[in-house]
């Protein structure tokens, strides 16, 4: 490693503490943004390379440049696996200064990438990742939980759908963080509603054969069986359920469902499934605006967990801008003490990382309701998200207290 002198190194701080930079980032001269997601796997069209697409419209509409340093992204596959995602993020602190970490699918990685982000001091977004821990019994002075968590999608789908008399439960959970996550969740928010679970069965992810699972479920006499999981498992899930006929004697709760996945499925096979959503493109004029951008470059609306990328990596490059520095002190008390206002969303970040703002509870449309391409979903309510998200009282976050 090349050795800087003390002059050198003197000159650099003076310059670094003009601008309000961390030394290190005053030696790159430049802002680097990076972003751990499962690209090639079963959450790729949820999040994958037109998540990172999105990323980048962020830093080219800003001007790729905040403060006068270029803004520069790193992207990698982080495999669904905590421990090759960690060391990703780690080489890219240790070799690229890297600023701020955008955390896409995959809980158990989030996690991971949450503890690593503390211990550097640096902001770490998550978008992708579900597990309500991030905010909670894990929760961390660097962490924003940006845009859905399985708290929420618990809360709003589990609640609804409990209410409208489904009352015995079945879950095919996807067996890691976030599938674990959901089903605790959703389990909490069934009984409080007079429900009960009778079961649950888990899968790896990635599963293309649901057959015995779905052989438990129905064998249990549930009204309902909820997925907990998501991406291609959920599609799979969903499609062997119609291939056989389980969704005649149970309803087919998809707890976590994307655009992306009604897509893969079709209207035919979705129609009718009710779920949770924090962002769709069509919701209203400044949503179809950024699908349109989107649509235009990807060929395809993007997923909410794409267009959060876009919102969270616009927001942080405003807080560099206002605050005059990455560090990540600074830049998490903009983010606590600034309201947040896009085509996104709308809200405030918590003390516990929270980003809190409405949440949607969506149903697929029918093949004859659909207007337009990708016209595949509508609302049936809007929940704020003090009611969404964890609550206060519900919360072992110690930063919340």
């Amino acid at each position: 490693m090349q050795r800087i002198s003390g002059r050198a190194a003197a000159i650099a701080l003076a310059a670094a503490s003009a601008l309000g930079l961390p030394y290190a980032h005053a030696q790159t001269g430049k802002v680097v943004i990076g972003f751990l997601t499962d690209i090639a796997g079963p959450y790729g069209d949820l999040d994958g390379k037109n998540g990172a697409m999105a990323i980048q419209m962020a830093i080219d509409d800003f001007g790729g440049k905040v403060n006068g340093q270029p803004v520069e992204l790193l992207v990698a596959d982080n495999q669904n696996k905590a421990d090759i995602a960690a060391a990703k993020a780690r080489e890219w602190y240790d070799t690229q200064n890297m600023a701020m970490l955008v955390g896409g699918t995959n809980s158990a990685a989030a996690l991971a990438l949450s503890k690593l982000s503390a211990e550097r001091k640096r902001v770490f977004i998550v978008n992708g990742s579900g597990s309500s821990a991030l905010t909670n019994e894990q929760c961390s002075p660097y962490t924003i939980h940006y845009a859905w968590d399985s708290v929420a999608y618990a809360k709003v789908a589990g609640a609804a759908l409990t209410r409208q008399g489904l009352k015995d439960w079945f879950f095919l959970t996807a067996d890691y963080a976030f599938g674990q996550a959901l089903e605790g969740d959703a389990s909490k928010v069934i009984k409080a509603n007079g429900g009960r679970v009778i079961g649950s069965v888990r899968h790896p992810i990635n599963t293309t054969d649901f057959s015995s699972f779905l052989l438990q479920a129905q064998t249990s006499k549930a009204q309902a069986i909820g997925l907990a999981n998501g991406g291609a498992d959920t599609i799979n899930a969903i499609k062997s359920a119609r291939e056989f006929g389980v969704d005649k004697t149970a309803k087919i709760a998809s707890l976590v469902l994307f655009i992306s996945d009604v897509h893969s499925l079709g209207l035919p096979a979705a129609q009718g499934l009710t779920f949770t959503t924090s962002w769709d493109w069509n919701l209203n004029d400044q949503t179809r605006a950024f699908g349109r951008r989107f649509f235009e470059k990807a060929k395809r609306m993007p997923t909410e967990v794409q267009a959060a990328n876009y919102s969270a990596t616009m927001n942080y490059l405003k807080a560099v801008q206002a605050t005059k520095t990455t560090d990540g002190d600074r830049i998490m008390a903009w983010f606590r003490s600034t309201p947040l206002k896009d085509f996104y969303s709308q809200g405030t970040v918590r003390p516990d990382g929270r980003y809190v703002h409405d949440m949607y509870l969506m149903q697929v449309k029918a093949p004859a309701e659909s207007t337009q391409p990708w016209d595949y979903v509508k609302r049936i309510a809007t929940v704020p998200g003090e009611e969404a998200f964890t609550t206060k009282a519900e919360s072992r976050c110690p930063l919340w207290k």
